[in-house]
């Protein structure tokens, strides 16, 4: 798994990389109560913004960590947005994307500099 200054995981999949939130973030937010995910075929850049999350604290961005496009999105989230507080680095997956690159990734943090990050 990578990890990004804004507290996403990457975890590639073949040839797809899966998005979502650190334990940490999702402590940090609260508990969540509303998701709104990026509609499938979105092309995305680094730095957009491609979901919402809102919880008991706070209304927060999730920005595309790399260029893309969206493949999937975890609908279970909308049904089900206490999902990101109990198992934020498995189930609750935002969404996957498509890379025309997968070498970008070796810029993200792996897990040790990210704790160091998070310290």
């Amino acid at each position: 798994m990578k990890y990004t200054k804004d507290h996403e995981w990457l975890r590639v999949e073949g040839d797809l990389v899966v998005v979502g939130i650190t334990e940490h973030a999702a402590t940090q937010l609260g508990d969540v109560v509303f998701v709104e995910l990026p509609e499938v075929e979105t092309m995305v850049a680094e730095g957009d913004e491609v979901c919402v999350i809102e919880s008991v604290k706070a209304a927060s961005d999730i920005l595309a960590p790399i260029d893309g496009e969206i493949v999937a999105v975890n609908e279970a989230l909308v049904d089900n947005p206490a999902l990101v507080n109990e198992d934020p680095t498995g189930a609750a997956w935002f969404f996957k994307l498509r890379l025309d690159d997968m070498s970008v990734l070796d810029d993200f943090m792996d897990e040790d500099e990210y704790a160091e990050l998070i310290g």
